[in-house]
């Protein structure tokens, strides 16, 4: 994780993020405006207010009074979440703990069907709970003073937001990413539907790819890539073949993966992880140009040939050409073969229980 970013003070994060869902049931319960936040609004509402931290970066503490009463706690009082300020001028606050309303049969109208254990468990949970300030709060996910729901294209969780959201702090992630066919799809509009962050590491329960239950970890990549790679309706509307996962799956990578191995070629170790290309990008780790390279990385001794072979293949399309007919003649063949053996099992069986009820306990041939 890359340094908090500059312009904010470090904090440890609270118990857990907020889940888009929750927010949106926030804004429904939210209470009546109430007064009272002008006295802040006094300092705080004056843009450029703000303090010089002792590593010489400025921390702003502008509320823009507009944006606050727009959003979903814009009916809540400054207090209600800074409780620990009592008068003015005041001391720096606590960090603000969102389990103050959010949780389970809170009276306030919050939404309480918050996953704290999936935070506490994730990599930023331990973080957090190991004091480490990088370590991200609800507030450096969902905003604070601008909160809204996830369908509010303001959010900063909203799907076309959630990129920049973590590239915060993930920034040489985000820069990748941004140049990749899913990151310039999402920016441009064009596939609204194209993977996110969420889409892939999860929401809260966000784990280390080295952690086998992450879900960017080399024993489940695959079916987290399937999860739109293997969707018909989602890949034939951009024309993109759904068959990727499955070839794969059928290939000595795909069944080396399944029975566990950790080793051999999942999707990223082709296709990359986040700045994915297509492979007419001659920066595509695909693209024909860099195969035997993209295959050196695990093969010794690559070369040219291996350039001249189809990648994703199904035997059984007529589109595969001649390994669809290799594959249905050794399909028929060791079908046959087999419905030969059974057939000549079960008639040598049935001719020695013939015989036994005739009173010969043995085969004419001695056995």
């Amino acid at each position: 994780m890359s340094p908090h970013r500059p312009g904010t003070r470090p904090r440890p994060g609270p118990a857990a993020l907020l889940p888009a869902a929750a927010l949106l049931g926030a804004l429904l319960a939210s209470p009546p405006a109430r007064a009272g936040n002008e006295k802040c609004l006094v300092c705080h509402g004056r843009e450029g207010f703000g303090q010089t931290l002792p590593d010489g970066s400025f921390e702003s503490l502008y509320v823009d009074a507009d944006e606050l009463a727009h959003s979903i706690h814009g009916g809540w009082a400054c207090e209600d979440c800074h409780a620990d300020v009592t008068e003015i001028p005041h001391q720096p606050p606590e960090p603000v703990s969102c389990t103050r309303c959010h949780y389970a049969g809170n009276d306030r109208g919050a939404p309480d069907d918050v996953d704290y254990d999936a935070y506490k468990a994730s990599v930023h949970g331990r973080l957090a709970a190991a004091g480490d300030p990088r370590a991200p709060a609800c507030q450096d996910c969902h905003g604070s003073h601008d909160v809204f729901p996830a369908i509010d294209g303001r959010s900063s969780i909203a799907r076309k937001n959630i990129p920049k959201t973590c590239g915060r702090c993930h920034m040489d992630v985000y820069a990748e990413y941004s140049r990749s066919v899913h990151g310039t799809a999402v920016e441009s509009g064009k596939a609204p539907e194209a993977a996110v962050c969420t889409d892939c590491h999860g929401e809260h329960a966000i784990e280390a790819t080295d952690k086998e239950e992450s879900e960017v970890s080399p024993t489940h990549l695959a079916e987290t890539c399937a999860k739109c790679h293997a969707s018909v309706p989602l890949m034939s509307k951009y024309g993109i073949p759904a068959d990727r996962v499955t070839t794969y799956e059928e290939t000595y990578h795909g069944v080396a993966n399944r029975f566990g191995s950790t080793v051999v070629a999942n999707c990223a170790s082709c296709h990359g992880v986040h700045e994915i290309l297509p492979s007419s990008d001659p920066r595509s780790p695909i693209n024909k140009a860099n195969i035997a390279q993209t295959c050196g990385k695990c093969h010794e001794d690559v070369n040219e040939n291996y350039t001249e072979g189809s990648i994703h293949v199904d035997p059984h399309s007529r589109d595969s050409g001649i390994l669809y007919w290799i594959t249905l003649f050794f399909t028929v063949l060791t079908t046959g073969t087999m419905a030969a053996l059974i057939a000549h099992i079960l008639l040598d069986l049935n001719y020695r229980l013939r015989q036994r009820r005739r009173g010969h306990g043995r085969h004419p041939s001695g056995a």
